[in-house]
C-alpha cells in the first residue's frame, strides 16, 4: 500500500558555534521459523505457518558498570563495538574477544543516546538526560578515547537517533524539540523543524542518499533530503508506533513497530518501506514482543531485537520470520548492529550485558 505522502520544507536555522575541547555466558538456541505472505504492498495480517528454525549461538558479557541501561549500539571503525549507557553516564567499547572498556562523561545525568560512526572515523552520539530541564549536547570520542563535547543544542532537548549522512555531516533526531539537526565536523549546525508535534525518534541514511526517521507517535515515516525538505508517509496500520529505522540490503527501509496503551491495544510488528513509500508490514508471533533495534545482517535479512519477549529476531526480504529466544531473562534488550566479525551485537538495558549471536 502505498499511502498519500505530504511535503514540506522544513524551517532552516543555521548556527554556526566554535568546536568545545575537551565473563561470558553462551547457549546453543533453536528459534521458531515463521513464514509470512511477502508481496509489494499492504499489511500483512492471518496465522503464519511454524517451522524449526537454524540454531542461534549466543554470547552474553556482563558490563562493568551496575545498572548502567545500555541502549544503542554500533560498529566502530576500530572493530570494536561501541555502546551508550544511560544511566551509567558513560560511553562503552567492547572488543569482539569480549573485552569492555568504559569511559565516563564528565558532566553527570548526561543520558548518552543513539551511537554511529561518522565519515570522520570517530564515534558519535547524542546526549539528553532524563530530567526534563537538560540541554542535550552532540558529543564524539575517538576510538582511543577522547573525548569532545560541543554546547548545548538549546532549549529542553534530547538527541535520540543519530546517523552519518550522504553529505558527510551527522544528522540526528531531537524528541523533544521537534527538529531534525545537521551538524558538521567542525559544528556548523543547522536545524529542521517537524512539522506537528511529532517526537522524532530514530534516523537513518537511506539507500536515495536521503535521511528517513520516524514518528512514533504521528505513525509516520519521513523522508528528508540533505537540504532539508520533508516527506511524510503515515503508516497504514493505526497506532503502530513506529520505533527504529535501517535500510536494507534489498534497497529498502525496515522499521520496527511497537506500541501498546492503557485500553489493551498492542501492536507489535517489523515494516518496510520502498524509496517511493510503498509500506509492507509483518506481524510477529510472540504477542508482547515490543520490537526495538533493527539492522541489516549479513545473510541479506533484518535482524531486530524484542525488548519484551527476551528474543532476537531475523526476517527475510520476503518477510519469513525466525526467534532466538536469549539465556538471560528480562533482558531488556534494545539497540543491535552488525560486528566487524559479521556477527549481530546487542545491548541489554536491565540484564547489563552486551551479547553476541551468531547469523
Amino acid at each position: 500500500m502505498r499511502p498519500a505522502a505530504r511535503v514540506f520544507r522544513a524551517l532552516v536555522i543555521p548556527v554556526l558555534v566554535t568546536v568545545a575541547s575537551c565473563g561470558g555466558k553462551t547457549g546453543i538456541l533453536t528459534g521458531e521459523e515463521i513464514p509470512q505472505d511477502g508481496g509489494s504492498g499492504g499489511t500483512q495480517t492471518g496465522a503464519p505457518s511454524v517451522t524449526r528454525a537454524p540454531s542461534c549461538e549466543v554470547k552474553e558479557f556482563s558490563i562493568p558498570t551496575a545498572d548502567s541501561v545500555a541502549l544503542f549500539i554500533t560498529a566502530g571503525p576500530d572493530h570494536n563495538l561501541w555502546f551508550t549507557e544511560y544511566v551509567g553516564n558513560r560511553v562503552g567499547r567492547i572488543t569482539p574477544s569480549g573485552t569492555i572498556t568504559e569511559f565516563s562523561l564528565p558532566a553527570a545525568n548526561s543520558g548518552p543516546q543513539g551511537i554511529t560512526t561518522g565519515k570522520d572515523g570517530n564515534l558519535w552520539f547524542g546526549e539528553g538526560a532524563y530530567a526534563l530541564n537538560y540541554n542535550g549536547r552532540i558529543a564524539f570520542i575517538t576510538p582511543a578515547g577522547k573525548l569532545t563535547e560541543f554546547p548545548p543544542i538549546g532549549g529542553n532537548s534530547r538527541a535520540t537517533g543519530i546517523t552519518s549522512g550522504s553529505d558527510g555531516a551527522i544528522w540526528f533526531a531531537d524528541q523533544f524539540l521537534d527538529v531534525i539537526g545537521r551538524m558538521t565536523t567542525n559544528d556548523e549546525r543547522s536545524f529542521f523543524l517537524v512539522p506537528g508535534s511529532a517526537s522524532p525518534y530514530a534516523i537513518t541514511s537511506g539507500p536515495d542518499g536521503n535521511l528517513w526517521f520516524t514518528e512514533p507517535f504521528d505513525n509516520t515515516i519521513v523522508r528528508i533530503t540533505t537540504s532539508g525538505v520533508m516527506t511524510e508517509f503515515p503508516l497504514p496500520t493505526p497506532d503502530s508506533g513506529p520505533g527504529w529505522i535501517a535500510t536494507g540490503p534489498d534497497g529498502n527501509l525496515w522499521f520496527t513497530e511497537s506500541l501498546s496503551n492503557s485500553n489493551g491495544y498492542s501492536h507489535d510488528g517489523i515494516g518496510r518501506m520502498t524509496p517511493a513509500g510503498e509500506v509492507t508490514e509483518f506481524g510477529l508471533p510472540t504477542s508482547g514482543s515490543e520490537p526495538w533495534g533493527i539492522v541489516a545482517g549479513p545473510d541479506g535479512n533484518m535482524w531486530f531485537t524484542e525488548y519484551g519477549a527476551d528474543k532476537i529476531g531475523r526476517i527475510s526480504p520476503d518477510g519469513t520470520i525466525a526467534e532466538c529466544p536469549l539465556p538471560t531473562g528480562g533482558t531488556g534488550v534494545a539497540g543491535i548492529t552488525l560486528g566487524p566479525d559479521q556477527n549481530l551485537w546487542f545491548v541489554e538495558s536491565l540484564a547489563n550485558k552486551v551479547g553476541r549471536v551468531s547469523p
